[in-house]
């Protein structure tokens, strides 16, 4: 079932990126996010992310759970689920455990849904993240 994010959930956020907001580069943490702007580069958290339905994301996310309901060039791998909202715009693959998808979303890539990612998934996250850290 579709679940709605809302501003009731942006408290619980670590990291708010707003929609006056360009970054381009490496964004980690592990903490909960909401972008709102735009984001070039890539982005790791092991907590989930929230994507507005103004922000233009131009980067490979690794991430926790995810709300998408902005443009997203870029692949996407969760370790848990993904909402898709019917304003998103993805164009890249898709690797979560669960999906949620609203109708007139648009997605051009492979979804890969209870992939291998979900059986161990903060341990292969982390090891994805120091992998590309260098670490």
């Amino acid at each position: 079932m579709f679940k709605k994010e809302g501003p009731q959930n942006i408290k619980n956020m670590e990291t708010i990126i707003g929609e006056s907001v360009i970054l381009e580069g490496e964004f980690n943490g592990h903490g909960n996010i909401v972008i709102e702007g735009k984001l070039t580069g890539n982005l790791s958290t092991d907590g989930h992310v929230l994507i507005g339905e103004r922000a233009e994301i131009t980067a490979n996310i690794k991430a926790g759970s995810a709300f998408i309901s902005g443009k997203v060039i870029g692949n996407i791998t969760l370790s848990d689920s993904i909402d898709i909202a019917k304003t998103a715009n993805i164009q890249g693959d898709i690797k979560a455990n669960s999906i949620a998808v609203e109708s007139g979303c648009q997605i051009n890539g492979r979804i890969s849904i209870g992939s291998k990612i979900s059986e161990t998934p903060k341990k292969i996250l982390k090891q994805e993240i120091l992998k590309e850290r260098g670490e």
